[in-house]
Order: C-alpha cells, then sequence, then structure tokens
C-alpha cells in the first residue's frame, strides 16, 4: 500500500501539456489538464453509504422524523434476496464504475511521462497482488482457520475486476473496448444459459440450481457469501464485473469527444436511459440477479451509475458548484482507507467520549445521536488525512 502526499498527476487527472515523442499504440481518453472533482465527489458518495451503514444513520433518521415510508427505506437499504433491485444493490456496482471512470486517466498519465507498457503492466499486477492480499487479510486469513475462510470478498473482486479492464483498456482501442465489453456480457450470459447443472440442467437460475454456484460449491474452498449455495463474489459473475469497469471506462470517451459540456452531459444522461431500458428488456430473458451480477443487472446498475455521474459532472465540473462536494471529495480520496478501517477499528469508541452521555439524554433520538457522532469521528479522521495530505491506496 502506498502513501502518497501531494500528486503531481493524481488518479482523475490528465496532463495534456505536450506530446510524448512516441506514439501510444492506444487511444486512451484524453482531457484538460484539471481533475475532474465529481469523480471523487461521486466515490465519496458511494462510500458515505457504507460508511452509515452499522449505525443505521438513515433509518434512525427517519424514525425521529416519523416518515410513513421506513419500511420501503428499510427494504431498500438492504440486498435483495434474489431477484430484483434495490439501492442498496447499487453500491457495489457505482464502485467499480468509478474505477472504470478513473482508469483511463491513470493509464493515461503513465504513457506520458513515458512509461513503458511493461512498466505499466508491472504495476497494474503488482497493485492487484496488493489488492487482494489486503482482502485475504481482511476476511481473516491470519487466523489461520482455513476451513471456515472465506476467500473472496469486495476487495478480491475490485482487484479482478480492475486487472482485465486495466489490461483491456491499455491494449485495445474504443472498438476493442466495447466488442471486449459485449464480449463478456454476451458470454456470461451464454455460459450460465447453455452449459447444463448437473440435477438441474440448463439456464437454471435459482439458488440451488444456477451454474454460478455449482461452479464456486465445486471449485472455492471455505465457507460462502452471500446466499447459501455458492458466493455472490465467486468465479464465473467476475466475468460481468469486469464489465462494469468497461462501463465506466468507455464514458469517459464520451468526456473527451471534442463536443460541448452540454452535449456530453446529455449523451451520459441518454446512455443512462438506454442502459436501464436494455437492463430491463434483458431481465426478461436472464434476470436482474444481483448474487450472481447477470449481465441485465450489470446494464441495469450502470444506467444509474451514469445518470448519478452526469449529475455530479454536471453541477461540479461544467457548472463550478464544487463547495458543496468538499465533505464527499474528502471521503472519496480515501475510500479503500475508511472501507479496510471501519471494519478494523470500533469508531463507536471515540463517539462514545464525545456524545454518550448526550445520547442517554436523548430519548427516542438516542440512535440518531449516536449515529451522527460516529459518522462524524469518521469523517473528521478523513479530514485530519486530508490535511496532512495523506491518501492511501494499493
Amino acid at each position: 500500500m502506498a502513501v502518497e502526499g501531494t500528486a503531481v498527476l493524481p488518479a482523475n487527472t490528465i496532463d495534456t501539456a505536450g506530446e510524448p515523442e512516441y506514439a501510444p499504440v492506444v487511444a486512451l481518453p484524453s482531457l484538460p489538464g484539471r481533475r475532474l472533482a465529481s469523480i471523487d465527489a461521486l466515490r465519496g458518495f458511494d462510500m458515505l453509504w457504507l460508511m452509515q451503514e452499522e449505525t443505521g444513520l438513515v433509518l434512525a433518521l427517519a424514525a425521529a422524523l416519523h416518515l410513513p415510508f421506513q419500511a420501503v427505506l428499510a427494504k431498500e437499504f438492504d440486498h435483495t434476496p434474489w431477484g430484483g433491485f434495490t439501492f442498496w444493490d447499487l453500491i457495489a456496482p457505482l464502485f467499480l464504475f468509478i474505477v472504470g471512470l478513473s482508469l483511463p486517466f491513470a493509464l493515461q498519465s503513465r504513457l506520458r511521462r513515458g512509461e513503458s507498457r511493461r512498466t505499466i503492466l508491472f504495476h497494474i499486477l503488482r497493485r492487484t497482488a496488493l489488492l487482494i492480499v489486503l482482502g485475504l487479510v481482511f476476511n481473516g486469513i491470519l487466523q489461520l482457520n482455513f476451513s471456515d475462510f472465506r476467500y473472496t470478498g469486495v476487495l478480491q473482486r475490485i482487484a479482478l475486476s480492475y486487472v482485465f479492464a486495466a489490461i483491456i483498456t491499455l491494449m485495445t482501442r474504443l472498438r476493442g473496448q466495447i466488442a471486449w465489453t459485449v464480449a463478456l456480457l454476451v458470454g456470461y450470459w451464454a455460459i450460465m444459459a447453455l452449459i447444463p447443472v448437473p440435477g438441474f440442467g440448463r439456464n437454471v437460475l435459482t439458488q440451488q440450481g444456477n451454474l454460478e454456484g455449482y461452479i464456486d460449491r465445486l471449485f472455492l474452498p471455505g465457507k460462502f457469501c452471500c446466499y447459501v449455495f455458492g458466493d455472490n463474489e465467486g468465479y464465473l459473475s467476475t466475468i460481468p464485473s469486469v464489465a462494469t469497469v468497461m462501463l465506466g471506462v468507455l464514458c469517459t470517451h464520451i468526456l473527451q469527444a471534442k463536443r460541448s459540456e452540454r452535449f456530453k452531459v446529455v449523451a451520459l444522461v441518454g446512455g443512462g436511459l438506454a442502459s436501464l431500458a436494455l437492463g430491463l428488456a434483458w431481465g426478461m430473458v436472464f434476470p436482474i440477479i444481483t448474487r450472481l451480477w447477470t449481465s441485465s443487472y450489470t446494464l441495469y446498475s450502470n444506467g444509474w451509475c451514469m445518470l448519478l455521474f452526469a449529475v455530479f459532472y454536471w453541477i461540479i465540473d461544467v457548472k463550478g458548484y464544487s463547495k458543496w462536494a468538499f465533505w464527499l471529495k474528502v471521503i472519496g480520496l480515501n475510500a479503500l482507507t475508511i472501507y479496510i478501517l471501519q471494519e478494523l477499528f470500533e469508531f463507536k469508541h471515540v463517539a462514545d467520549i464525545f456524545a454518550a452521555g448526550l445520547a442517554r439524554h436523548s430519548g427516542i433520538y438516542a440512535a440518531l445521536v449516536m449515529g451522527v457522532a460516529i459518522m462524524a469521528s469518521k469523517w473528521l479522521f478523513l479530514y485530519f488525512l486530508y490535511r496532512q495530505k495523506i491518501f492511501l491506496k494499493a
């Protein structure tokens, strides 16, 4: 893991001053030499919901305000048991989509600094290995309880999705990137629909009978999450998760188009709506199932990702209203840090020092007071890192 201070070329920045002395073999998106604050803010927005998960802050606020739709809200803040889609099902694909948005910027900056493809590939593989190791440590591999250990996880899913998408982006142009994205989505559908599962047959998408779960039961040791018959971040479902990153990469080609900012925002909105429609249409044949990361789920969630990014990009980078998003930027610049640390350290201990007494005297609002205090302690920690120019990334 690297500890970085002020970077010369941050992850979502491209320096276009001057041309390299060689002609790169890839045509990566190129933008003016400025950091797209909307990407950091959107990443912070995504991580914000994971930060509040343990506190139940949103549900506590809804209860405090006596909102009439608390049951609906509670359902939206949980994954669907199998088929369907909730707000919480958007969190993971949104993060991978943002990885895709940032990826061409990072690769282009390295190319423009004169780094060879071999050097860049080594960096990609090293970063992937570090993320996988972090994921294993995060899951508790150092406890040496291998029979009850989960080998897959969020960080491992990010690592594998990143490495394949990074190689595709580095080695291909726009047409190749589109072709790979389509192939990943259609290929996953074909695999799941055409290869029979013993005892169930072809094209069975139940929890017990789907091919992804069957492959996990055959080849994935340890325990599963988050359904009994397979792992929601298992082997086969990595294929469409790579496509999720690639869909983010493809959005950067909209940003680099020599058209007006208004056109780019309209294109993002139009692409998002089209992706939603395609996802719903495909879902009639290949249902939207979060646990399997189906191709229809990939496209449907991508539609919401594009629409969210369009809003953030229009407000922050086009219209210039960026001050309001500073608190999200602080989170977004250290998203990996807070994801890992909040699982290893109880921020409630810090919040108790300052807010436990107030919570005891708050009656029905006690949960809300403590939720706010825990969130504040997390954000202030990230703000301290921000002020010290410390940004942790694999």
